[in-house]
């Protein structure tokens, strides 16, 4: 039987005590209680902006882009493809913007992921295509040709499009 029962402060100090076992202890900051640095071992990410990337030996991050494919817009990570004694590329990953059930039309966004592996400085390109640019490509295949593909016509003249977008990214390994 409770000593607490029926009193007031007695009620006080139980819910104190449930609080403080509800938020628990942490260390007061934000990383793991344990003091680990889980949150520290995150790669760092840019985005499609950041051409000029700074990294050590060993250090993961990702370069995100913004796509939907309803409109035929696609990124590709092509030749010239960095030095791989600097940098390797670890694919690539898809994340809809509209949550885990994916709807028609929504955005999603392509994160690249890469790992510096020894000193020095490379450079690697993506390609964005869309539906102006690039013809006869998919998701997972860029076109055939990185200059400026015919525009599909029914017979008269065939202008050709604009040219794909190349942005080349300049990796530094300290």
């Amino acid at each position: 039987m409770s000593t607490f029962r029926g009193s007031r402060g007695g009620a006080a100090i139980a819910a104190a005590a449930l609080l403080a076992l509800a938020t628990g202890c942490g260390s007061g900051t934000d990383g793991p209680a344990d003091g680990s640095t889980a949150a520290s071992s995150r790669p760092t990410s840019y985005t499609a902006k950041d051409t000029d990337i700074t990294a050590g030996p060993g250090e993961h991050f990702t370069l995100t882009v913004e796509q939907n494919a309803s409109t035929r817009e696609y990124w590709y990570l092509v030749d010239p493809e960095p030095d791989s004694s600097v940098l390797v590329s670890h694919g690539r990953d898809h994340a809809s913007d509209s949550g885990d059930d994916p709807a028609p039309g929504a955005g999603s966004r392509l994160t690249f992921t890469f790992e510096a592996k020894g000193k020095g400085t490379t450079e690697f390109t993506l390609l964005h295509c869309t539906f102006t640019t690039c013809q006869g490509n998919t998701s997972t295949l860029p076109p055939g040709t990185a200059g400026p593909s015919a525009t599909p016509s029914a017979g008269a003249t065939a202008s050709p499009s604009q040219a794909p977008e190349r942005i080349t990214y300049n990796v530094t390994v300290n």
